[in-house]
């Protein structure tokens, strides 16, 4: 595929020891309450969470073609490998959502994956990821309201009206994130000027090469508000636009 031209990436009261490590890496349904470790904070991670996915997430890109573990252990199942590039082109995120010790000082942190079925997470060695980048960005897309809101350090900085997956292929509801900023996508004008690569995946997508849940513009702003895509949540040129301005990769994204 051609290159394209890109901007710019549990349980509460958690132990330190091997049960809340299964915990996380199991996927657990309870949200983590844990202080997730303070922006500019120095020294070496701990058993910490690194992420709220609201005020503070931190993502990295992958620097070994690693496998990803279902624990933090070696020995683990694998439930998926890093790579160094999107669909798109662009390098590959990957949200990282807390850090454990384990026997022998080796820190692994546990990471999303861009990968069906969505909501999958898995642990990976730190030194297998590159520098830590953080967002204070989150966006929130309401599937019933079709209204997508942007937020930075708790504030709304930007909202609008969106179309989004019809019945037969609709979008997925979940916490995903921004992987990719694509400027002109193909030089088709009906994903507008600007658009967004995520985490999601649908069972068919407008997205060139199918799968990968967009968040573009359109030529056909008179379907939004509505439920005309495949799956792509699809905004007004005009409020990409300043969208593309204000969501850095690595943003969050809560599809409700």
């Amino acid at each position: 595929m051609r290159r394209l031209l890109t901007g710019v990436g549990l349980a509460c009261a958690l132990g330190t020891g091997w049960g809340a490590a299964a915990t996380a890496a199991a996927g657990a349904t309870a949200e983590d309450h844990r202080a997730v470790r303070p922006l500019g904070t120095q020294g070496p991670l701990g058993n910490e969470r690194l992420s709220d996915e609201q005020r503070v997430s931190r993502h990295a890109g992958a620097v070994a073609r690693a496998p990803v573990r279902a624990l933090p252990s070696p020995g683990a199942r694998q439930v998926g490998r890093l790579r160094y590039l999107t669909e798109d082109g662009p390098f590959e995120v990957y949200p990282v959502l807390e850090s454990h010790v384990a026997a022998g000082g080796l820190d692994r942190v546990r990471i999303r994956l861009p990968m069906r079925p969505n909501g999958r997470s898995g642990w990976v060695p730190r030194n297998n990821l590159g520098p830590l980048t953080a967002v204070r960005t989150m966006l929130r897309v309401n599937r019933m309201l079709l209204r997508a809101t942007l937020y930075r350090d708790g504030r709304k900085v930007w909202s609008a009206r969106i179309g989004v997956g019809k019945s037969s292929t609709p979008t997925p509801a979940g916490r995903f994130w921004i992987r990719t900023r694509l400027r002109g996508l193909r030089g088709q004008p009906g994903y507008g000027p600007y658009a967004f690569g995520t985490g999601a995946y649908s069972v068919l997508s407008d997205w060139p090469g199918g799968g990968v849940i967009g968040i573009h513009g359109t030529d056909r702003p008179q379907l939004i508000p509505g439920r005309p895509s495949h799956g792509c949540i699809r905004v007004s040129n005009s409020a990409i636009t300043r969208l593309w301005r204000l969501m850095p990769v690595g943003t969050p994204v809560l599809i409700l």
